[in-house]
């Protein structure tokens, strides 16, 4: 996989799931990108945090 020094980032999903997820962001009344990024920064930091499990 090449990784470039733009800022795109591009996926194919299946057309079905794209569908629902911009219907439910709709609902959300977020936009993709800012979903995506409070994702990726949600997953940064539990990949730099220490896990502390409780069980």
């Amino acid at each position: 996989m090449a990784i470039e020094l733009s800022g795109r980032i591009v996926i194919e999903i299946n057309p079905e799931i794209k569908q629902a997820l911009y219907k439910r962001l709709k609902v959300e009344e977020i936009h993709l990108k800012q979903w995506f990024l409070n994702n990726v920064d949600g997953f940064l930091k539990r990949k730099t945090q220490l896990s502390l499990n409780f069980r």
